[in-house]
């Protein structure tokens, strides 16, 4: 057997090389300040996604991602600047031209190979891989790390991207406060591979859902309600909970059309609130899948402009900083969105072979939900739990829909 030292160095994942992408034309002094709506998710860790594909010609392939990204930066520029506050503690985002830009790490690592990540048990793997885990937003470098939108190295243009980001702040509440650093701590869990949902076995639960729809329901329910509230049970019922444990069931909404006045879909922020539904664990399981997703449904609904008003008064009046770990006991809290076409992301060397989240987007509870790789209606679902939950949800064949 290799001594372990001979292991650890055989598993390491070898930085090759370092450097600095800044837009591409001059652009002065930018400021982008920070609103309500901003401000909860300043603890968060850094946003990890890892997009893997297959291919050689490996040289050619980051100078085509780094000029694809100077293109990006020009409209995007707040993802090479840094993060600054004002005497009075009121953050923004900074950016002038004398900045170093965005960093671009290339590393090797010999010991893995494409397969092995985008195997549903490739997980453990991702921590090497992926930088900055364990870093938060308010404590990282001065310079972000940014990916080059979709098709940019691809379909290069002199107008820059297709839709232009709208970035100016108007009424969206400014919250004045002092950011104190929370005492953070993560444990890592023994987390999750990605279900596969094909849209039949979607469209199966969603045709069952709607089949026992509750009297005085006005429409029917979305496939996002239908899957969430399949997962949602689930995972209770793995979580072996008491039925007087309360278990909650969390989404993060797109504010931008909620809003009073709506806001443009380029709305280059996180106009998002989450939204939360509570019930007891038992109700939850005793009950028809419907009761829980009417509970869904009605949550999301209702979500209206006088609602994230309330929630923006009540943040300024007391803000709360959201820790890693919020997602809170007995949650399941769903991130990202199927609409978004992340397995139509070619910067010209074909799809990519798998999509995974890092380590810094996963705890107990959080799920993403991406667009199938199988394309068409299909959703790739990508769950963490600690290991005896996750255990016996995958023994689920309820859940699996084997």
């Amino acid at each position: 057997m290799a001594p372990e030292k001979e292991k650890e160095e055989i598993m390491e994942v070898k930085i090759t090389g370092k450097s600095r992408v800044k837009p591409n034309k001059k652009l002065g002094r930018s400021e982008c300040q920070l609103v309500t709506f901003d401000l909860p998710y300043i603890a968060f860790y850094y946003n990890q996604k890892l997009i893997v594909y297959k291919g050689n010609e490996y040289e050619d392939r980051v100078e085509k991602l780094k000029d694809g990204l100077g293109v990006v930066l020009e409209d995007f520029y707040q993802l090479a600047g840094k993060l600054a506050k004002d005497e009075d503690w009121v953050f923004r985002v900074e950016y002038d031209d004398d900045m170093e830009g965005v960093e671009v790490v290339e590393a090797r690592a010999e010991w893995i190979s494409v397969e092995d990540v985008a195997v549903e048990e490739g997980t453990s793997v991702l921590k090497e891989l992926i930088p900055y885990s364990g870093i938060l937003n308010s404590e990282g470098p001065p310079q972000t790390f940014a990916v080059s939108a979709a098709n940019q190295a691809k379909r290069r243009t002199s107008n820059g991207i297709g839709l232009q980001p709208c970035h100016p702040r108007w009424d969206l509440h400014m919250a004045l406060h002092e950011f104190m650093g929370p005492d953070l701590q993560w444990a890592a869990f023994n987390l999750s591979p990605t279900f596969h949902g094909p849209h039949q076995r979607i469209d199966k639960i969603k045709s069952e859902l709607n089949s026992n729809m509750p009297p005085g329901s006005s429409k029917p329910f979305s496939t996002f309600q239908s899957l969430a509230v399949h997962i949602w049970r689930h995972v209770t019922q793995a979580r072996q909970l008491k039925p007087e444990d309360y278990t909650v069931f969390t989404v993060f909404a797109d504010c931008r059309k909620r809003v009073d006045p709506p806001m443009p879909e380029s709305y280059f922020g996180n106009l998002i609130q989450a939204i939360f539904t509570v019930t007891a664990a038992g109700l939850l399981s005793m009950n028809p899948p419907e009761f829980g997703a009417s509970m869904i449904q009605k949550a999301i609904e209702t979500h209206d402009a006088k609602v994230i008003e309330e929630r923006n008064k009540q943040f300024e009046s007391a803000p709360k900083i959201f820790q890693f770990k919020d997602a809170g006991v007995n949650c399941v809290a769903v991130g990202s969105s199927p609409r978004f076409p992340v397995y139509e992301v070619d910067f010209g060397w074909g799809k990519p072979e798998a999509v995974r989240s890092g380590i810094n987007n996963r705890f107990d509870g959080m799920v993403y939900l991406y667009q199938g790789k199988s394309g068409g209606r299909s959703i790739d679902v990508e769950i963490s739990l600690e290991a005896g939950a996750m255990e016996r949800l995958e023994k689920d064949k309820e859940f699996v829909l084997e």
